[in-house]
């Protein structure tokens, strides 16, 4: 079954072939800072399977991680519309939940980089939290 979404003004579109494999939160300070304060939410892609269409930019910076991350944006209203490793380990694309039509097909089940997270963040009761990114350690005194 395939999956559709877009940017807030519909100049970007995408259409993705494959079943996500699965959903988070990110509380890394550069989601914070290009969701405006909160954590971006991602569903995961094999990216051979998300094709977009429609005039974007990209920025390309190292992460805390010291993963090489490009971040897709639409040139004309600027909706983030992904976030793909480029240098580091073959990590899945991270697609923007808000983006799809249909943001429900992959709820998140965790937290990355919690240690990164402002005190008034709010985690969902009983959700996982890790410190930095995916098989990181719990966040001490975190649930989950």
């Amino acid at each position: 079954m395939a999956h559709e979404g877009g940017c807030f003004c519909g100049a970007v579109r995408f259409t993705i072939t494959a079943e996500p494999q699965g959903a988070r939160f990110c509380w890394c300070r550069d989601c914070q800072r290009i969701a405006s304060g909160m954590a971006t939410v991602n569903v995961l892609f094999d990216e051979d399977a998300v094709t977009y269409s429609g005039a974007m930019t990209t920025i390309t910076r190292v992460a805390e991680s010291g993963n090489t991350v490009e971040r897709g944006f639409c040139k004309v209203c600027g909706s983030q519309m992904y976030s793909r490793t480029t240098q580091g380990p073959k990590l899945p694309m991270r697609v923007r939940a808000g983006t799809l039509d249909d943001p429900e097909i992959c709820p998140p089940t965790m937290i990355i980089w919690g240690k990164s997270a402002p005190s008034w963040a709010p985690f969902p009761p009983g959700m996982p939290v890790l410190e930095a990114g995916p098989g990181s350690a719990p966040l001490a005194g975190s649930e989950g």
